[in-house]
């Protein structure tokens, strides 16, 4: 049976004025060079696209792998360590801070989201909250990170799972919600 309350959602009085993550010419100058540089299938060299990142303010180590299609939302809100790879197509949706520590892998069609809105609110504000991936952590494809997530280090979130809460360093992690499934063992 359905539950219904007398107060319902308006957006019409949606106000998230205390957002501001830039001023207005530098997210429109982000937006034109993401769009030809980072998120395009135009193979530009990893080089590139890590110059261009940190141009914009973001903090990067070396031997970054940075694939096509790769959409970073803005940059001055992303610190990756050494030796990370990003597959295609991730989106790094990053309202605030996102930490990439070293030797971690985003696969193919990776989310990382750092927002989302108080479905409790009937103005649906907006929530903010940082993501940190431990290093040598792994994102599988088409998986999902949501706000305020920690991904421990080496912990593994596999294909299609969506991880809504922490997640312990050598945990595998899988479904939706991700629950914990066993302990990753790396061999040399």
């Amino acid at each position: 049976m359905e539950k219904t309350s007398e107060t319902q959602t308006n957006l019409s009085v949606y106000n998230n004025d205390w957002y501001n993550p830039g001023g207005y010419p530098k997210l429109v100058i982000w937006y034109l060079l993401n769009r030809l540089f980072i998120h395009t299938h135009i193979p530009y060299p990893s080089a590139f696209k890590v110059a261009l990142l940190r141009l914009f303010g973001a903090k990067i180590g070396k031997g970054v792998v940075i694939k096509p299609k790769v959409n970073v939302k803005y940059p001055w809100f992303l610190q990756i360590g050494d030796h990370v790879w990003i597959g295609e197509n991730v989106w790094i949706d990053n309202l605030t801070l996102v930490t990439i520590e070293s030797n971690a892998c985003l696969s193919q069609g990776a989310m990382l989201l750092t927002g989302n809105h108080n479905y409790r609110k009937s103005t649906f504000d907006l929530i903010v909250k940082p993501i940190t991936l431990g290093a040598g952590s792994w994102i599988g494809a088409q998986a999902t990170v949501c706000p305020g997530v920690n991904v421990g280090s080496h912990a593994l979130l596999t294909v299609g799972s969506v991880a809504t809460s922490h997640m312990e360093p050598y945990g595998i992690y899988q479904g939706n919600p991700a629950k914990y499934i066993k302990t990753r063992t790396i061999t040399s």
